[in-house]
């Protein structure tokens, strides 16, 4: 699969500070138009709200921001008067209201109306927050009852019992909401903790993605470069570690000739922790994070302790004249761990079949070099334990060959005893090699039994080996090649009609991502042409598991399961890039759409009249007569978004098939519809001419579903 950039277009984070000052206790909130006089349209409710009231996200959108529906015969008149002065003046607005939920159910509600601003400072925005206060009022009114039946007996002899309750009353609203407000300033001040106080409400712009000079891009042509540097300077350590452990030993000789280079090493790790706390990654909704806390975290709970742990300073002993060389070596082994990050990089570059064999058959020789490390020790071992009556052993048969044998008294590798260790390690490696990759050729060969057992797991390590690298390579060879022969053609056929046809940057830019990031949603599987040799049975089964989110809607509920059977056909899987259009407005709706994930957004005159999200319906009432839809608004993506669409032609033959649902499915799309893109449907709100200012222009990145 292609490695993604992440997400680098500017965003929108409006209502994720929103959802960070409304967690807990204040999720129930709306958002309205604050730029159509007449109405002030609510764009975007939260869960929490529908939660509240029991009214459906599909009957709250585009009422209006004073939420006349909430109201009942205990609604009080002034305040009523006080919510419709409050906005049109474009002010601020809280007091206790009684309202009604959909179940004529009556509640006390804190209610918070805050106008919110553009960079331009016009009032673009409406954001009303609900509080349910019954439960306190409640036991304000029982306080107040207990307050007077006292003054009547004459055990409270002054004091009002109004203004106290209402000051306690108040006392406890106000620390229930969280937060204080000041009516001098006209300002939502918000509750302050150790760290100091949380942010203002935001104003309702567009912000570029902010990156510090200080962080590294983690896609950068330095940042790959300094990997692969990384890559060789793990690969120089698991050579080197081994090989100073077993054939160097004690020698401060040969060891301090490495030194400078060891240190090297360890100086590279050490930078390449701190880069590491530095460098940008991918999130998994796929958003590039340049904030530094984050990144910091990310790292500390993933790769930082292997790391840390292969770059302490071990050669640092040699500064000090600390005489414990063996035991360094021995330390430096857990450097090995950092091989690790091996695979890694084998996932990153998977669809680049040279850098994966490349990989593979360092590591195939890499195995090699420690057995033959341990070859060289077993050997050193037996003659260690058998100085005075030993002869028999490969390093002795090694010597007697090269004409150099070792002395039967004294130790290995003494001056003028036995080859030298240059010779030992290739006759070493050439043994090692040989029984991977076959079953030896005598001339270096297993004489004790401690030989003899190492050569038996070498040659059945050789095996395993064969069927793990060399079938894994032919594997990987026969199963990509088709896919990503099929990637490549497409992408270079892509990038020559670009050429030929001599397209814009911009334009170009927006075809290579969007065709990117559907060939990595998808891989290249299309799944009708897949399953179009499935018989009709197989296949709407399939269809039925595949579109079953979107078939659990209430505006199905009354279908048969023939009919959702042949209506399951017709569903497709939709995909939509952040900032491309779904919809034009004056388009012939060819289908209704469910969104999945992300978020988009509805346009007008470059006024945005709703906020979409996960759940959401869009589409059109339909009609069995009138069967030609153009839309009155545009639909544009905000985010990465999933959707399911119901062609309209199949749609109808579905419904032409089954009259008898039909008629329902005719009724309940009007309930249903989040918004209602039929050209000419006119809703209780219009939009003036005049307004042509856009507060959301170019958002490319919120979740209002998380709200």
């Amino acid at each position: 699969m292609p490695v993604m950039k992440g997400l680098l277009a500017p965003q929108n984070t409006f209502l994720d500070t929103i959802a960070t000052r409304f967690d807990g206790t204040h999720s129930n909130f709306i958002l309205a138009n604050a730029q159509v006089s007449k109405g002030f349209p609510i764009v975007y409710c939260s869960d929490g709200f529908c939660e509240l009231t029991g009214f459906s996200r599909a009957e709250v959108m585009q009422k209006s921001c004073a939420c006349k529906f909430l109201y009942g015969p205990e609604t009080s008149e002034s305040i009523i008067l006080s919510i419709d002065d409050a906005l049109e003046e474009r002010k601020e607005f809280k007091d206790e209201i009684m309202f009604y939920k959909k179940t004529a159910v009556l509640f006390w509600c804190l209610l918070d109306i805050v106008p919110i601003k553009n960079e331009k400072g016009d009032v673009v925005l409406f954001l009303a927050s609900f509080k349910d206060i019954t439960d306190t009022k409640a036991k304000a009114i029982q306080e107040d009852k207990r307050e007077g039946q006292y003054r009547r007996r004459g055990r409270v002899k002054t004091g009002s019992p109004f203004s106290s309750t209402r000051m306690r009353s108040s006392t406890v609203l106000y620390h229930i909401s969280g937060h204080l407000h000041s009516r001098e300033k006209s300002k939502i001040k918000l509750n302050k903790n150790v760290f100091g106080d949380l942010p203002a409400l935001p104003e309702y712009k567009v912000a570029d993605a902010k990156k510090s000079k200080f962080i590294l891009l983690h896609y950068s042509t330095f940042k790959a470069g300094w990997d692969w540097l990384i890559l060789l300077a793990t690969f120089y350590v698991a050579v080197t570690v081994p090989y100073n452990v077993c054939f160097i030993g004690d020698d401060d000789d040969l060891t301090r000739s490495t030194t400078v280079s060891d240190i090297a090493v360890e100086i590279l790790f050490i930078i390449d922790i701190v880069f590491n706390f530095r460098t940008t990654y991918v999130s998994k909704s796929g958003q590039v994070i340049f904030d530094a806390r984050q990144i910091c975290i990310h790292y500390l709970t993933t790769w930082f302790i292997i790391d840390l742990v292969a770059a302490l300073p071990f050669d640092l002993l040699y500064a000090f004249k600390v005489s414990v060389v063996s035991v360094v070596h021995l330390l430096k082994t857990v450097r090995l761990l950092r091989l690790l990050r091996l695979l890694q990089k084998m996932d990153r570059y998977s669809q680049h079949s040279t850098v994966v064999l490349t990989l593979l058959m360092s590591m195939f020789a890499l195995l090699a070099h420690w057995m033959a490390c341990i070859w060289y020790i077993i050997g050193k071992m037996e003659m260690e334990a058998n100085a005075y009556n030993w002869d028999i052993g490969w390093l002795h048969e090694l010597g007697k060959r090269l004409e150099s044998p070792y002395f039967a008294i004294g130790g290995v590798n003494g001056t003028g005893n036995g080859p030298s260790i240059r010779s030992v390690y290739i006759a070493s490696l050439y043994f090692t090699l040989s029984s991977l990759t076959s079953v030896g050729f005598g001339n270096v060969s297993a004489n004790t039994d401690a030989e003899k057992i190492f050569s038996v797991c070498v040659m059945l390590i050789g095996a395993l080996m064969h069927a793990l690298v060399f079938g894994n390579v032919t594997a990987i060879i026969q199963r990509m090649y088709s896919r990503w022969s099929q990637y490549h053609t497409r992408t270079k056929d892509l990038k020559d009609f670009i050429r030929v046809h001599h397209l814009p940057q911009s334009l170009k830019q927006r075809m290579l991502e969007y065709f990117q990031t559907t060939w990595s949603v998808n891989n290249g599987i299309d799944c009708n042409e897949l399953l179009k040799d499935f018989p009709d049975e197989l296949r709407s089964d399939i269809t039925m598991h595949l579109n079953k989110e979107i078939l659990e809607l209430s505006l199905f509920a009354s279908a048969s399961r023939g009919c959702l059977r042949s209506l399951s056909l017709h569903i497709k899987t939709s995909f939509c890039a952040p900032g491309e259009y779904l919809l034009r407005q004056g388009d012939a709706l060819q289908a209704i759409f469910f969104v999945c994930s992300g978020s988009m957004e509805v346009l007008k005159d470059g006024m945005v009249l709703a906020i979409l999200g996960k759940g959401d319906l869009i589409g059109a009432n339909l009609s069995l007569d009138d069967r030609v839809i153009k839309t009155n608004a545009d639909v544009k993506a905000l985010t990465y978004c999933d959707l399911q669409c119901i062609n309209l032609k199949g749609l109808y033959e579905v419904l032409d098939l089954y009259p008898e649902y039909s008629h329902h499915f005719v009724q309940d799309i009007q309930q249903d519809l989040t918004y209602n893109l039929r050209e000419g449907h006119e809703t209780h709100v219009s939009i003036p001419p005049k307004v042509k200012k856009t507060f959301l222009k170019g958002a490319q990145w919120f979740n209002p579903p998380s709200l």
